[in-house]
């Protein structure tokens, strides 16, 4: 039984799985492409385990590391698979066309439309959206321990999720109920457009988010 299940095998499931094996916890790693899900479980080694997206997520952690709209596909497509998960929406609803919005409604948040499809005694958190894929991989930003900031509405599955990111040597943030994912979500779009702007030379999609003092 896998700890954390990661859905999709990209940058940040790398990221995110490197921090949960880190973390101490098993993980497994389900995509749509069986060949680059059991590439990725290769490369992560140990206590890693790989399988496409038609098996059921083992973990009770269950981390959405895809866009947006394929997170709201896999989880309508699990449906009642997902019930009793910790459902972790990691997703920046940007607009990738412009870059210059994002997809969401004012006063709603990706989060809080994942929240609204996933199955009764599912919890969806808000967490790892405002991390960047390189730092999660070294758990560190310039040195500085990663700040990871975290909403949710249930107790339980916050504290879960905070106390897979302290395991695995980052500091979690609660920021308060699933409707603060607004805010992250909007500051990490800030963010996002400042690492793309040319006037910023030396932001290289390899910083983070820190509140010190």
């Amino acid at each position: 039984m896998a700890n954390v299940t990661i859905i999709g095998n990209g940058n940040m499931a790398r990221g995110i799985a490197t921090r949960a094996i880190a973390a101490g916890r098993t993980v497994q790693i389900l995509g749509q492409d069986a060949a680059k899900a059991q590439t990725l479980a290769a490369e992560l080694g140990a206590g890693t385990t790989a399988g496409t997206t038609a098996e059921s997520p083992a973990g009770s952690i269950v981390v959405l590391a895809v866009p947006f709209d394929a997170a709201k596909s896999v989880v309508t497509t699990y449906g009642g698979a997902l019930a009793g998960k910790t459902i972790v929406d990691i997703t920046n609803p940007v607009n990738f066309a412009t870059f210059d919005s994002l997809v969401v409604e004012p006063g709603n948040s990706a989060a809080e439309e994942i929240a609204a499809l996933a199955p009764a005694g599912a919890d969806v958190v808000k967490a790892f959206n405002t991390a960047f894929a390189g730092t999660l991989v070294a758990g560190e930003a310039e040195g500085q321990t990663l700040d990871i900031f975290i909403a949710g509405d249930s107790e339980a599955a916050t504290a879960a999720v905070s106390s897979l990111v302290a395991d695995g040597g980052m500091r979690p943030i609660v920021a308060g109920g699933l409707k603060r994912s607004r805010e992250l979500e909007g500051f990490q779009f800030l963010v996002m457009t400042l690492q793309a702007n040319p006037a910023f030379e030396t932001f290289n999609w390899n910083t983070g988010l820190k509140i010190v003092g």
